[in-house]
């Protein structure tokens, strides 16, 4: 199996994850060092997702929170790691184990122009929205031109873990006296690691009033609902 098919089937079989629990380590922009670790499940044909009490922060701001995760990190990561599928550098790394399972890694570059060819490039329009929803991801991450993504793959070819890294853009100014000007942001790098997939993960549907669109500030919600 080619490094290409070998990742894009990995992708395909994401499309079928309904539970998931997940962990997320690394650095974000504006947001600084982050450790956390959340659940999802499909219920009722919506989206809920629990985070446990994270950690971010800049050195001695580190906090402990029930907040949701950074926007960066709001919805399925199965999203997330289906954005190698538009590199067209893919390569084979090499065999790692990763927490025990033996997994292939992968290494790509992917560009926002990269994964709007392959956008116009679907035939069905399930990929097309596929590709759709790794632009959106790609432009949320605040990337600047180039991504590089690893992916490692279990022996059954299931997504394990994937980490990004890139420079960001950042904006300034905007208000009277002060025009808008991009600047550099801050480097993103962020692994993801799967710990459960399709398994039972408890995330109960809250009342109304515990929950918050997830696109919405909520620093108080344990959960959220989208």
């Amino acid at each position: 199996m080619t490094p290409r098919t070998a990742v894009a089937k990995a992708a395909t079989d994401s499309e079928g994850i309904t539970s998931l629990r997940y962990r997320v380590t690394g650095t974000v922009p504006q947001t600084g060092r982050l450790e956390a670790e959340a659940s999802m499940s499909t219920l009722d044909g919506k989206s809920w997702f629990s985070a446990r009490p994270a950690v971010w922060g800049r050195g001695a701001a580190d906090n402990n929170s029930y907040r949701v995760l950074p926007r960066q990190m709001e919805g399925s990561p199965a999203v997330q790691s289906r954005i190698l599928t538009a590199s067209k550098d893919v390569r084979k790394i090499g065999t790692e184990t990763v927490d025990g399972t033996r997994t292939t890694h992968y290494r790509g570059t992917v560009t926002g122009r990269g994964i709007s060819a392959a956008r116009d490039a679907a035939t069905t329009k399930a990929a097309r929205e596929r590709q759709i929803e790794s632009l959106d991801q790609f432009v949320a991450l605040h990337i600047d031109n180039r991504l590089t993504m690893d992916l490692w793959i279990d022996e059954a070819g299931h997504t394990w873990r994937f980490r990004m890294r890139g420079d960001t853009r950042a904006t300034r100014g905007g208000t009277e006296g002060k025009p808008l000007e991009f600047i550099d942001g801050e480097p993103l790098d962020m692994t993801v690691t799967f710990l459960d997939v399709n398994q039972p993960v408890t995330v109960e549907t809250p009342p109304s009033e515990d929950t918050a669109v997830i696109a919405a500030p909520a620093d108080k919600a344990q959960s959220a609902g989208d």
